[in-house]
C-alpha cells in the first residue's frame, strides 16, 4: 500500500556528500516521494553540511568527542533524529559503525549504499579490493543496515564493467553513476511501501516490469 505524504528522511554523512545530493535532486525533481528532513554529521566542517545548507536543510554537526561511548553518541543521533521526525534514515558516506541500540532503535529503516556488489569487498577500499581480486565486474549495493559492516539485507544492486586498464579512480567514478541512481530509486520503493524482509531477503512487490533491465548496464532485481 503506498504512504499518504512525503517520506521524512534523515540523511548521516561524514563527508562530500554526492549521495546526499543525488537523493536532494531527485526530491526536488519531484521523482522522489521522500524529503530530507535534516542532514547529521560527526564532523564539523564536510562539504555534505554545506550541501545541507544550500538547499535549506537542517544541517548539524554531532561531535563524537563530547560522548563518553559509542552508545552515547548514537543516542545523541537518535534524539536528533527523532525530532526532526524522521522515517527513514540513510547513510551517505557515514564512515562510523553504527551501535545495535541504534539499528535496534531503526531496524529495517537504515539504508545505506556501498560501492561493490555486496556480499563481495565489503568495508572499505572496495573499489581497491575489486581490482586486486581481477573481476570482470562490479557495481553498487544499497542494503538495510544491521550491526554488521555492510551485511544487511539487499534492496537493490546495479552492475558495471571493470575494465582491464582501470585504476581504482576510474573503477569509482563508473561505478559512483550508478550510486546516484539507484539510491534514489530504493527510497522510492520504501516510500512506497513495495519493501518486505523476511530474514536476509528483501522482495518488492510489483511489476514484471520493475526487474527488467534499465538503459545501460542496468539494475539487477528489483
Amino acid at each position: 500500500m503506498a504512504r499518504s505524504g512525503r517520506l521524512r528522511v534523515g540523511v548521516l554523512a561524514s563527508g562530500r556528500g554526492s549521495n546526499l545530493q543525488a537523493i536532494i535532486d531527485a526530491s526536488e525533481a519531484g521523482k522522489l516521494e521522500a524529503v530530507i528532513v535534516v542532514v547529521l554529521s560527526d564532523k564539523p566542517d564536510v562539504y555534505a553540511l554545506e550541501r545541507a545548507r544550500r538547499h535549506a536543510i537542517p544541517g548539524l554537526f554531532v561531535d563524537p568527542k563530547s560522548h563518553a561511548t559509542r552508545e552515547a553518541f548514537d543516542t545523541a543521533l537518535i534524539a536528533a533524529l527523532t525530532e526532526h521526525q524522521v522515517e527513514l534514515v540513510c547513510l551517505a558516506g557515514y564512515m562510523r559503525v553504527l551501535t545495535a541500540a541504534f539499528i535496534n532503535h531503526f531496524r529495517h529503516r537504515v539504508m545505506n549504499i556501498h560501492p561493490a556488489l555486496l556480499p563481495s569487498f565489503p568495508g572499505l577500499h572496495a573499489q581497491r579490493q575489486a581490482l586486486r581480486h581481477g573481476v570482470k565486474f562490479s557495481g553498487c549495493t544499497v542494503h538495510f543496515a544491521d550491526e554488521g559492516v555492510d551485511t544487511g539485507p539487499i534492496i537493490i544492486q546495479a552492475v558495471v564493467p571493470v575494465f582491464d586498464d582501470d585504476s581504482e579512480e576510474t573503477l569509482a567514478a563508473r561505478i559512483l553513476t550508478y550510486e546516484h541512481q539507484i539510491y534514489p530509486r530504493a527510497i522510492q520503493l520504501y516510500a512506497e511501501g513495495r519493501l518486505r524482509v523476511r530474514g536476509r531477503h528483501v522482495t518488492c512487490r510489483g511489476s514484471e516490469a520493475d526487474r527488467a533491465p534499465r538503459e545501460g548496464w542496468g539494475y539487477m532485481h528489483p
